[in-house]
Parts: structure tokens; C-alpha cells; sequence
């Protein structure tokens, strides 16, 4: 997809919604580390459920070595693999103690480093907390990304990579949430809803199936 047309097509989502936020509610950017954490393979609904009470006590990576791994268990337990997300927040928050004065850094070799911090967990947490340009692909980005033909790719690194170079930079800093969230709700995987969608017209997968 050329330049021109990505540009348009984003000029197209920005009008819609120009300001997107994280559906994962937070108050401070350890709040938010926690809830990417126990996003993955669960719902932002499902997160938000399990951390309401939970963030009513626990605001710092001090406040959750004092309320433990088993009081962590039973605010996340409707979550999927909240056994091996509650050891793996238990070990972060310990570490952004001991190492980085109880503060989340804002460089993705130091998230990275921390247990169950992966890229797409990085790019999140840069992006939200630090304002940073980054590219988190999940699925919904991965699917938007291929169907529509803005960045096809096998992995999603190789769409990450193909997104971040064919978006114009003053697009960038919120394009992750309007492709997550236009894969959420418009282009769904079962049943798009191109007859109604705003890029529907510059689509590759929409003009094809004669949307």
C-alpha cells in the first residue's frame, strides 16, 4: 500500500476517534504493566473485572510484594494461566524494586528483562506510559495489518516492522490503538462489517470481496 493511501486511510481512523486510549483501566504505569500482563490471552473486559478491587490495594510494585502471591491469586483467578501471571508479577514487582527503585523503566531491554514482559507487552506499556511510537501487534493488529494490505506479514514482528515504516510518523503514536481497536469492533475475524467500515474503500480485502 502506497504512502498516499496509508496516509488517507489513517486520516480516515483519526477522524472517527482522534484521541484512542487503552481499553485496560490504570491509574500510574506499574498499574498498567500489570494489567498488560494479564491481558494476554484474556479479555481487556475480563482485566478490567479482576483489577478493580485489586487496584484499590495495590498501587506499587511495594504494595504487591506486601499483599503476596496468594492474595494476588485470588483477585486474578478468573483470569486464564493466573497462576503463572501471579509468580511472574510477583518476581517484576520484586525486581522494580531491587533494581529500578520501584519505578517501570521506560526502555524496552529493561522490560524485556522482566519475567513475562515480552515485546508486545513492551511496546504496550511504551507506547501508553511513555508516550513512545511503538507497534504492539496482537491479533486483531495482525489481521487489520494483512487484510487490509497496510503491512502483510507471516509473524508479528514482520508486521510490526512493516507498520512502523509505512505509517507516517504523525500518525504513529496513536496508530496502534486505532488498528486494536478496528479489529475489535469493525473488522472482526468472523464477521466484518465492511459495508460500514471507514477504510472499507481503501481496503484490499474489502475491494476484492466487493464491499
Amino acid at each position: 500500500m502506497d504512502r498516499r493511501r496509508v496516509a488517507t486511510l489513517f486520516k480516515a481512523l483519526s477522524a472517527g476517534n482522534p484521541a484512542p486510549e487503552t481499553e485496560l483501566k490504570y491509574g500510574n504505569s506499574y498499574q498498567l504493566l500489570v494489567a498488560v500482563t494479564l491481558s494476554a490471552q484474556a479479555t481487556d473486559a475480563s482485566v478490567n473485572r479482576a483489577t478493580e478491587a485489586l487496584f484499590r490495594q495495590v498501587k506499587t510494585p511495594a504494595d504487591m510484594q506486601a499483599l503476596g502471591e496468594e492474595g494476588l491469586r485470588k483477585h486474578i483467578r478468573t483470569i486464564g494461566l493466573f497462576n503463572t501471571k501471579a509468580r511472574n508479577i510477583m518476581e517484576t514487582s520484586r525486581l522494580l524494586v531491587a533494581e529500578h527503585g520501584g519505578k517501570v523503566p521506560g526502555v524496552r531491554e529493561a522490560l524485556e528483562a522482566l519475567p513475562g514482559v515480552g515485546r508486545k507487552t513492551a511496546n504496550v506499556v511504551l507506547n501508553v506510559a511513555f508516550g513512545q511510537p511503538t507497534m504492539a501487534v496482537d491479533t486483531h493488529i495482525f489481521r487489520v495489518a494483512n487484510r487490509t494490505g497496510l503491512a502483510p506479514g507471516r509473524t508479528p514482528l514482520q508486521v510490526e516492522q512493516g507498520l512502523l515504516a509505512a505509517i507516517p510518523a504523525r500518525f504513529l503514536q496513536h496508530a496502534h490503538h486505532w488498528l486494536i481497536l478496528h479489529g475489535r469492533y469493525v473488522c472482526t475475524a468472523r464477521k466484518p462489517q465492511c459495508p460500514t467500515c471507514p477504510i472499507a474503500r481503501w481496503c484490499d480485502w474489502a475491494q476484492a470481496a466487493g464491499a
